[in-house]
């Protein structure tokens, strides 16, 4: 990982929260070449002890937020409002979950009750 070009991106991040870093490092190399999200950037979380990436999709250009996460992490509501209440202006993240096997699945999280689309 030292010697990859997105490292250098990722270290001021990583080095804070090691324990996420291969589940941050894989999903940034993701999203960043695998499915070329542009103006990229790395924000830290302190109150939840997170990493989230924030970026574009290039054919929407709408601005969306990805935690990753990894598979063997427990996850609660409460977890997710703090989230919610770090992002004041968000109201819908992506849980980046990276499993043992480098696959990642994304899921769409809505702050609140949220009618699904037709």
């Amino acid at each position: 990982m030292d010697s990859h070009p997105s490292h250098s991106t990722l270290l001021p991040h990583i080095t804070k929260y090691p324990h996420l870093a291969g589940c941050v490092f894989q999903v940034y190399n993701d999203i960043l070449h695998a499915q070329r999200w542009e103006d990229l950037e790395t924000l830290a979380l302190p109150t939840c002890g997170r990493i989230v990436l924030k970026g574009t999709r290039p054919e929407t250009k709408t601005v969306h937020i990805i935690m990753p996460c990894n598979l063997t992490e427990s996850l609660s509501l409460n977890w997710l409002s703090s989230v919610f209440g770090e992002l004041v202006e968000t109201s819908e993240i992506y849980l980046a979950i990276v499993s043992d096997d480098s696959s990642i699945v994304y899921y769409r999280v809505s702050k609140g009750i949220v009618k699904p689309p037709s």
